[in-house]
């Protein structure tokens, strides 16, 4: 998978990829990530890529030109499953969207800035746009890091238990149970015995229950087809 990324501050989305299960994923050749500075698309000596919103009002807006320049040229070189634009009022992040991006060879994000983007980019470019909660960032930059991440970890070979990502949560419209690891007692707080009881059945069986319990406590809008 290659996802290139269309940015104003490149260098805050540096880090993200560096360490951990990212870097290794891209150490592995397994994805690649490509980040994009708009100001390199902008002829002016200041490489202003904002200007004042027409009709007035508060906030820079992102304009056309650049935007255009830099996606043109990034499809001239290949072909994009999806382009997508990160904005506090695109369709809300869920897992079932990031297991249908997982799948997808060539991925494009542009991370909108200031006031956000002029909106042809959004009507003639974008063909996806995508929330990670209903508030607002300084920019799409952090957003987009959220995305490539839970997209990343679902790619085959990227986690060194490729059944771990199966059992998150969401995954089955559930949170995930409680887990517990060594030792099984401290400070006379135990775990439960049939996770310590070797019958796999029944452990299974206690997880699926405890899923669906968890989940009617804490996210029941979750089970609202059921």
């Amino acid at each position: 998978m290659r996802i290139d990324i269309i940015t104003v501050v490149p260098d805050i989305l540096t880090s993200p990829f560096e360490v951990s299960i990212l870097k290794r994923a891209i150490d592995k050749g397994l994805v690649e990530i490509h980040l994009h500075n708009l100001r390199d698309y902008v002829t002016d000596n200041y490489r202003h890529i904002d200007d004042y919103q027409f009709g007035g009002g508060a906030g820079m807006v992102m304009m056309i030109e650049p935007i255009d320049k830099c996606i043109t040229h990034l499809k001239s070189e290949r072909e994009y499953d999806e382009i997508i634009y990160m904005s506090p009022d695109g369709e809300r992040l869920n897992q079932k969207m990031v297991n249908t991006l997982s799948l997808k060879e060539n991925i494009l994000i542009l991370c909108g800035h200031y006031k956000g983007v002029d909106q042809r980019v959004r009507d003639h470019f974008i063909t996806r746009e995508i929330s990670i909660g209903d508030y607002v960032l300084s920019g799409g930059e952090l957003a987009a890091a959220v995305v490539c991440d839970a997209i990343i970890r679902l790619i085959p070979g990227v986690l060194g238990n490729e059944t771990s990502a199966l059992t998150d949560s969401f995954q089955d419209d559930l949170l995930a149970p409680p887990v517990y690891t060594r030792p099984a007692e401290y400070k006379g707080w135990k775990v439960p015995e049939i996770l310590t009881s070797g019958n796999f059945p029944k452990i299974e069986d206690w997880r699926e229950e405890q899923s669906y319990l968890r989940t009617k406590k804490l996210r029941p809008d979750l089970l609202k087809n059921e």
